[in-house]
This record gives C-alpha cells, structure tokens and sequence, in this order.
C-alpha cells in the first residue's frame, strides 16, 4: 500500500481538488466535529500532502504546528520544502505513533484525526486503543471514513471489494470505547459533481486505494462498464461518511 501512495504522490492533490467546495468542507467538519481550538496540540494520522491539515490550519490559525504524520515520504514533501511554519510533517505510521516508537514534539495531544486511514491499519482495535493513550485529558480522537456502503460511480467489482473490505464504522466506535473513550456515531454528507472523463482518469488513476488491487485490464473493463452505466456528462453521487468520535475523560474542551 505505501508504494501505491509513493506512486500517487505527485498528483494526488489533483485528485482531491475537482470540486473547489471539497477539501474546505470537509476540513471544516473535520474542525467542528473535534471542537477545535487555536491553543490545540493536534495530529492529522495518514495525512498525506496535508490537504485536510492545510486547510484546518488555515481555518483555526493553531498557535502549535499540526503534526501531519504519514509512513510516506513522497506524500510528506507535498507539504513543501520547507513545509508552512503552520505543519510539521512526521514520516511514520499510525502503529507508530500507538506505540511510541516516533517521536513526537508533543508529550499528549489534544485532538487528532484519521481520515479514510483506519482500513489500513492492520488491527484496528489495538492502534486506537493506542493513539487513545497519547490523548490528553479531554482530548477527542476522530475517525472519519466512508460508511460501509457508497455509492460512488464506479464499476459492480470495485463497489463489491470495497464492502468486502471496508471496516463497519460501528465496529470501529467500538474500539474506541474499548479504548476507554466516550463515543459517538454521526455522518457528514456532501454531494459531488465531477466532469464524466475526469472521473473516469481518476479511477484509472487508482485515486481509490482499493482500485490498486484490479489489474490494468481489469481497470479499463471497469471504466467500459462504468461508460455504458453513465452516459452523463457530469456524474452527481453522494460522498457520505461516518464520523466516530472520541473524547477522553477528564479537564478540556
């Protein structure tokens, strides 16, 4: 999976920018569902090219570096060279970050988000239970990931393979009161309209980290069916996600 985000780096911004709404959006829900502040010490898990932590950043003016913290280098450098004063990149994983083997210029955080990252975890349960235990008291942890079910234009095999492995975002609420956090399950929706052809470039692309597991072949079927299905100009499809947020007990917002 790293060397498919290695691999989309250069253009994966591209991807996230068809619709100018978009990233501010979805940064905003992002800010309000976390309650944050300017005085916050806050980590973006799986940040990529901190599209979501540029924006956030550009909305609460932090007084603290966001700490964009990715397992890719080449997605890191998205950031810039040298990266706004605003974000500190962290070239690690969210195993990582659970485990205390990177180190991190803040003792606790105050709110942190993993957005579409937790179905690349490889056990869920025990990573958040602990990135829960780098929280400071009162700080909130959001998971913001696609519902179990979307319904993105894309072709009947990639639909079928991202129910096959895409987590149950109630299961995920579940780590996290395993975790000893007070949970909460709410959704975001925001409707999408996106240029037909560009659409169609995206998924051949592999902008989706699970279209990386079709071969070519399979991809270009995919988009033939996906031609015939959507004959449109500009496809209109809701983009839903669940938002499974976390609160540790004690003092804080």
């Amino acid at each position: 999976m790293r060397g498919h985000y290695e691999g989309l780096a250069a253009e994966y911004d591209e991807h996230w920018v068809y619709d100018p709404d978009y990233v501010p959006w979805m940064s905003g829900r992002i800010a309000e569902a976390l309650r944050l502040t300017p005085t916050d010490r806050i980590a973006d898990i799986g940040s990529g090219t901190g599209l979501f932590a540029r924006e956030v950043a550009r909305q609460i003016q932090p007084h603290h570096s966001i700490l964009c913290v990715d397992p890719s280098e080449a997605m890191l450098r998205g950031l810039g060279t040298p990266p706004p004063a605003a974000l500190t990149p962290i070239v690690a994983s969210a195993e990582d970050i659970a485990e205390g083997r990177a180190r991190l210029p803040y003792e606790q955080l105050d709110a942190m988000w993993l957005k579409e990252s937790v179905h690349h975890v490889a056990d869920p349960a025990h990573t958040l239970r602990g990135l829960a235990g780098r929280l400071a008291p009162g700080g909130r942890l959001l998971v913001a990931m696609l519902s179990a079910t979307i319904q993105y234009p894309l072709f009947k095999a990639a639909l079928a393979r991202f129910e096959e492995l895409q987590p149950d975002p109630a299961v995920i609420a579940g780590h996290l009161r395993a975790a000893g956090l007070e949970t909460t399950l709410g959704h975001v929706e925001h409707e999408l309209r996106i240029d037909r052809d560009r659409y169609f470039g995206m998924v051949r692309a592999r902008y989706m980290s699970l279209l990386s597991t079709f071969t070519d072949s399979e991809i270009e079927k995919g988009i033939e069916e996906m031609r015939v299905a959507h004959p449109e100009p500009v496809l209109v499809f809701p983009d839903r996600f669940a938002f499974v947020l976390g609160r540790r007990r004690g003092e804080g917002a």
